[in-house]
């Protein structure tokens, strides 16, 4: 398998964007294990802290998108959080919905069960966690991570190329603080300007890939190669359309993200 560092030559390989959220309700267990049973080579998630110290799977700030209730995550324990209702927006929760008998568990997330599903498949995958900044916990966002992943013995990979995680940030001091805290786990530094990404930034901090947007990407292709020279590899989000997945495989991304993994895995067996 390959790893944010790693000069791909094969077909991009698929990392489930919040689970298969374009079918099921994003960061939920039943989102990322459709993802894993439809075969996708990695799964990504966000993080953020609750005010009791817990990592949670949760894009956004506030939870008033994608649950039944509303406040801003930082300010709600475990508990609270725990006692909203995660499924109930999206399509697939609705009665007559194809899904909606079958969409699992679609309560509140946490990386330590995240962690657990993907550690006890039957296959080997990454899991990509993200960390969100600005935000009031500041760096105790990223020790809270490492310190979870090292419960589960994967903080401190033999090498890059076997680690299961990989640590992400669209924040370039976030992935400073996870490179020297983890010289050995990989790491992407995300960004939407490729100025920005293709400049000394990645390199100062020390990411071993570097996570552009597919817009980005469109605009500047040369990101790839500039990449690959300075031994990055190349993460990039999000990916659905089929002319995008096709474009990522044949510039050469090594990782694209993507909310439907089953059909980008299958577009990129057909191509």
């Amino acid at each position: 398998m390959a790893r944010p560092g790693d000069v791909v030559t094969e077909h991009p390989f698929v990392v489930a964007h919040r689970g298969a959220s374009a079918d099921l309700p994003e960061h939920t267990l039943a989102a990322y294990d459709r993802a894993l049973a439809e075969g996708a080579d990695g799964v990504e998630c966000d993080v953020r802290l609750t005010s009791d110290g817990h990592l949670v799977c949760v894009h956004d700030r506030r939870v008033d998108r994608t649950s039944s209730g509303v406040g801003v995550v930082s300010e709600m324990t475990l508990s609270q959080l725990q006692n909203l209702d995660y499924g109930g927006w999206h399509p697939s929760g609705m009665a007559g919905s194809p899904n909606s008998e079958k969409s699992g568990d679609t309560g509140l997330l946490t990386l330590d069960a995240l962690v657990e599903l993907v550690l006890d498949w039957h296959r080997p995958v990454k899991i990509f966690i993200e960390t969100k900044h600005p935000v009031r916990y500041g760096a105790l966002v990223e020790r809270k991570v490492l310190a979870l992943l090292a419960r589960y013995g994967i903080a401190a990979p033999a090498s890059a190329s076997r680690s299961r995680a990989v640590v992400m940030s669209f924040s370039a001091a976030a992935v400073w603080r996870i490179r020297r805290a983890a010289p050995l786990m990989p790491t992407v530094l995300l960004g939407s300007a490729a100025q920005y990404l293709g400049g000394s930034a990645a390199t100062t901090v020390g990411a071993t890939a570097i996570g552009p947007s597919i817009e980005t990407l469109r605009e500047h292709p040369e990101l790839v190669d500039h990449a690959a020279a300075r031994g990055r590899a190349l993460y990039c989000w999000t990916v659905d359309q089929a002319a995008d997945v096709d474009f990522c495989r044949d510039v050469g991304v090594a990782w694209i993200a993507t909310n439907q993994p089953a059909r980008t895995k299958a577009r990129l067996r057909a191509g």
